[in-house]
């Protein structure tokens, strides 16, 4: 009889996010003063790591989608700079080991290609990632989100999607449904190599590049 309360008092098994087996009120849209953020462990320095607003094509190459599949247009992602990388390494060798080796990419996916572009036009290009929660999740007033979030070994995925407040549906749900079947097939980062081969990712202090005229 001991044994069997024993085994009725045992907690859940934790799941998996990748496991998609989450309650569906996890993943129903909600204002975006009420969405779960970025989530940050006991490691307060990682806040201070900066996050950029990532091109269209460093996306694409991100999630591994194939050719055929030239754009998003309804999304936008901030992924790890280049300082952001190095100092989770760096971190890493200072706590001797204790330190996480984990960075976090953000995308957002929008009813509409309207909406992202006016949202972009309200985010900074760069940002610590303890203000994306702020400045990012928080000042899309007027609107509500669903949140997917993904571990892929040493970076984590949150996806949102975003619509207007009382919007039914989603217009935009194939660019949804792209991203995350993408992310769901991805395998595990083991490091940040994927990172550093981004197009953009030449340099430590990443600077949009100069529009150059081209005589004809």
């Amino acid at each position: 009889m001991e044994s069997k309360s024993k085994k009725k008092s045992k907690k859940p098994k934790h799941q998996h996010p990748n496991d998609q087996t989450t309650s569906k009120s996890e993943f129903s849209f909600r204002p975006s003063s009420d969405v779960k953020g970025l989530r940050f462990g006991g490691q307060f320095i990682v806040k201070s790591f900066t996050v950029r607003r990532a091109r269209p094509l460093e996306l694409l190459r991100l999630l591994s989608l194939p050719p055929t599949r030239r754009d998003l247009p309804s999304a936008a992602a901030y992924l790890p700079t280049n300082f952001t990388i190095l100092a989770h390494h760096a971190w890493h060798t200072l706590t001797l080991g204790l330190g996480t080796k984990k960075s976090k990419v953000v995308v957002f996916v929008f009813d509409s290609e309207a909406s992202r572009v006016a949202a972009e036009r309200l985010w900074p290009a760069e940002i610590p990632l303890g203000e994306v929660n702020r400045k990012l999740i928080r000042r899309l007033s007027g609107c509500e989100m669903a949140r997917f979030k993904f571990r892929k070994g040493c970076i984590t995925f949150y996806v949102y999607a975003v619509r207007k407040i009382g919007d039914l549906g989603f217009v935009c749900a194939e660019d949804l449904k792209c991203v995350l079947q993408s992310v769901v097939a991805l395998k595990d980062f083991i490091d940040h190599t994927a990172m550093l081969a981004l197009p953009e990712q030449r340099s430590i202090d990443h600077a949009p590049p100069v529009a150059v005229a081209v005589a004809h």
